[in-house]
């Protein structure tokens, strides 16, 4: 059951601290924004919002990981995105009267602060920084969205799982670029991509056999970088 209460101040603060958008701000300002947020806290597999229901809110990610997703007319899941702590997502919904269009399902136990639209609105038109930094992250998605768009029509299954390992371990400045994590299941990860689950197997078990990987569990070593710059292009 979705589980909702009303935020101490510093928990809020400390939400609002993690994101990006409203980096930059003074402590005044922050405290401005924890003062129309309200904290929520999910429980794994619960949804956080369907597609349908009526948006105008922002949720900010304070703590686990949150799937984006959209369902076709056969009930196929068409994976979108995993937003992460200090992210955000229903923002579409603040310039739009239509209805939601997405889902978000909690994969990991999360605690969230909710910023009501209109309020949210109010302090964009005084903060102007805050609206150019939604509006950059929205081009970002939007590039996003595109390249998949142009790799799923024009590149195999071997490339687009290449360039796709190949960027997230660039992402991974701990393992010093040499390992990924996964953020979702495989078939999350498979539908992102636009091929089954069983696909996706295919071809880890392909490059692992080549050499390109190591498999262990939710973790897969890249074992020859110039091998799989290879199978990307």
């Amino acid at each position: 059951m979705n589980c909702t209460d009303n935020c101490h101040s510093d928990q809020n603060i400390d939400c609002i601290h993690g994101v990006p958008i409203f980096a930059g701000m003074t402590q005044d300002e922050i405290i401005e924004i924890a003062g129309i947020t309200t904290a929520k806290t999910y429980d794994r597999g619960e949804m956080v919002y369907m597609a349908g229901d009526t948006g105008g809110k922002l949720y900010v990610l304070h703590t686990g990981r949150v799937k984006i997703f959209r369902l076709n007319a056969n009930g196929r899941e068409q994976m979108i995105r995993v937003v992460g702590p200090g992210e955000f997502m229903g923002e579409l919904s603040l310039f739009s009267s239509l209805p939601l269009t997405d889902n978000a399902q909690v994969t990991e136990n999360c605690t969230m602060c909710v910023i009501e639209g209109t309020k949210l609105r109010e302090l964009m038109a005084k903060y102007a920084s805050i609206a150019f930094k939604v509006m950059d992250v929205l081009s970002r998605r939007l590039e996003e969205a595109e390249n998949l768009i142009e790799a799923i029509n024009l590149t195999s299954a071997e490339q687009r799982l290449a360039q796709t390992l190949l960027n997230m371990s660039a992402e991974s400045a701990d393992a010093g670029g040499k390992e990924v994590v996964l953020n979702m299941t495989k078939g999350d990860l498979a539908s992102r991509l636009g091929m089954t689950q069983e696909t996706l197997s295919r071809r880890l078990t392909a490059f692992q056999d080549e050499g390109l990987i190591r498999l262990k569990g939710r973790t897969i070593i890249i074992a020859d970088r110039t091998a799989l710059e290879g199978y990307a292009t």
